[in-house]
């Protein structure tokens, strides 16, 4: 190694650097933002001042309230069972269908891999009465069978596996057929333990749309409390108890992404190690 080189390689970067974490800081600020609050006392969270450090802590209250009035517990475990729920049957489905997209020659892949592309262009909000009206003709609402099922099958997860099993050498399939292991058995022990960075990636994904969505919770669950996702039971905690108690408010969205955080944090490498290696091969 050149002596200097390392110094002059990090003036190079010094400006992409500077760029990249003014950035990550401007996407960060409205998280930095509701911590702040969650920390301050109702009247400094009214004044014109910007300030992200409270002149006044009022963690035991803002907190406290929510810990006390709040099944804030209830709401996390809730939100652990839906998606831990959605994720296995999405990688369930997901991977034998992508894997079978990439490594198998069959009459009409390609008609189904452009279904699948056309399946990306649907929003989730679409097929959303027919489902509701199917499960209360079913009586499944307001059950997690109903919270779960809508999301079982994923489309994103299908082209996200297909485009990385197609990065995989064919010379592995080909062994494990001539070692005559069937299709199942390449699948189950050869395909998905290579598979782990873009299943993980993809549970981030997953884990992060579901933990937050508030859009079916709202139909498929009535009442409070009981079923109550994270995201519904801070829209419940917004109507019923904080009111304009801002801190409360955000205090109680700030628990309740501490888990994604956390589980972001743990799995960082395996999640870009899972984005490069499934972006980038066609």
């Amino acid at each position: 190694m050149i002596p200097g080189s390392n110094v002059r390689s990090l003036v190079a970067d010094l400006p992409r650097l500077a760029i990249l974490s003014a950035l990550g800081l401007l996407f960060l600020m409205p998280y930095l933002w509701m911590i702040s609050v969650s920390l301050k006392p109702l009247d400094e969270v009214w004044r014109a001042s910007m300030s992200l450090i409270p002149e006044t802590f009022a963690i035991q209250k803002n907190y406290g309230r929510v810990l006390s009035e709040v099944p804030i517990g209830r709401y996390l475990l809730n939100g652990v069972i839906v998606c831990f729920g959605i994720l296995v049957f999405q990688l369930a489905f997901a991977l034998p269908a992508g894997y079978a997209l990439a490594k198998l020659n069959f009459r009409g892949r390609e008609t189904l891999f452009a279904f699948v592309m056309l399946g990306l262009l649907i929003p989730a909000h679409v097929p959303a009465i027919p489902l509701y009206i199917a499960f209360a003709k079913t009586g499944v609402l307001n059950s997690y069978a109903a919270l779960i099922a809508p999301s079982t099958i994923s489309v994103f997860a299908i082209f996200m596996f297909r485009q990385f099993f197609r990065s995989m050498p064919d010379e592995l399939i080909q062994a494990a057929r001539m070692d005559g292991l069937g299709e199942w058995s390449i699948v189950w022990r050869i395909v998905v333990p290579n598979a782990w960075p873009a299943a993980t990636a993809f549970a981030i994904f997953s884990v992060v749309a579901h933990w937050n969505d508030l859009f079916w919770p709202l139909i498929a669950v009535s009442g409070k409390g009981e079923l109550a996702t994270p995201a519904l039971g801070v829209v419940y905690f917004r109507t019923e108890e904080a009111g304009d108690d801002f801190g409360a408010l955000m205090a109680a969205a700030t628990l309740t992404t501490l888990p994604l955080v956390a589980a972001f944090l743990i799995a960082q490498r395996r999640f870009i190690e899972g984005i490069t290696m499934t972006g980038l091969k066609g």
